[in-house]
């Protein structure tokens, strides 16, 4: 069972968080009031992830975030963002937060976030050697609508990885991914989601099994050499206009589903091209040298 510790000054807000972790049952939870604490308890027990709100006295979200990336950086963090904290939740992303959910969208959002980035953190020692000395990949997929082939697929490219590029290329790519299958192929709009999360869930999975969603693949070139990591990723969906995207980083936005991704994708990757029919999107990440 994978440990969480939840840190949140507000005692409310630490008890919602961690109960909506335990009531799935498959992780433990252990709780700290602040930053300061948090990093007591790390140094006693490593966590497998941690999920911080960002907005403490004593030492905030930004500065907990800045200090388990420098001194426990196989440990991933997952950010609680409020009204207010959007610019402070950007820097913490770039500072080396692996994912964050709006407070407004905990209940719905928290759960699946954490076991993604778990999944996404998960490390094999010998692999990660191995594949530090690999000169050069290629590989080409056609992926169907299957949630769980799309998350062995960015397990499979997490082997090729160090651990310290592992976590941040790998949530990029499951966000592309995602927005291929599900606003791509499946044709949904996050707009839906803003207004009916139920409603967006089952349509998506109805879709999966429905003419012409169904038949739908998500065509993925990967490119992977010691200079850099390339994905181009590609649905078979109708497209959109890439420049009526939103930003992600305006204050207005950030809390809201749509545009998530896009904001994942462009903090953790260097490059973020969209095609101009909107169904194709490369990711481009400069990989660090050996003693970088």
């Amino acid at each position: 069972m994978s440990n969480v510790l939840v840190v949140d000054d507000s005692p409310t807000d630490r008890v919602l968080a961690g109960g909506l972790l335990q009531k799935t049952g498959e992780w433990s939870v252990e709780y700290a009031s602040n930053g300061q604490e948090a990093l007591d308890l790390l140094d006693r027990f490593e966590p497998d992830l941690v999920v911080t709100d960002l907005q403490m006295p004593e030492m905030d979200g930004l500065e907990l975030v800045s200090r388990i990336s420098s001194e426990y950086e196989k440990v991933p963090v997952v950010l609680i963002t409020a009204h207010g904290s959007e610019e402070i939740a950007v820097e913490a992303l770039k500072q080396g937060a692996a994912s964050y959910v709006p407070k407004t969208n905990l209940s719905k959002d928290l759960s699946s976030t954490v076991q993604r980035v778990l999944q996404a953190s998960a490390r094999r020692q010998y692999q990660e050697q191995l594949f530090r000395h690999m000169a050069h990949c290629e590989s080409q997929f056609e992926l169907p609508p299957n949630r769980a082939i799309i998350s062995a697929f960015v397990s499979h490219i997490q082997e090729f990885l160090t651990s310290r590029e592992s976590l941040i290329i790998a949530v990029a790519l499951d966000e592309a991914l995602t927005n291929a299958h599900i606003h791509g192929n499946l044709e949904l709009a996050s707009t839906l989601r803003e207004q009916d999360d139920s409603e967006y869930d089952r349509l998506s999975r109805e879709r999966e099994m429905l003419t012409p969603y169904k038949n739908r693949k998500i065509f993925v070139d990967t490119r992977i050499n010691s200079g850099e990591v390339r994905f181009v990723v590609r649905d078979e969906g109708s497209g959109f206009n890439p420049e009526t995207l939103p930003d992600p980083t305006d204050p207005a936005n950030i809390t809201r589903p749509h545009g998530r991704g896009v904001l994942l994708m462009r903090t953790f990757m260097d490059e973020v091209i969209f095609n101009t029919t909107g169904n194709e999107v490369t990711l481009v990440k400069q990989r660090e040298q050996e003693g970088e």
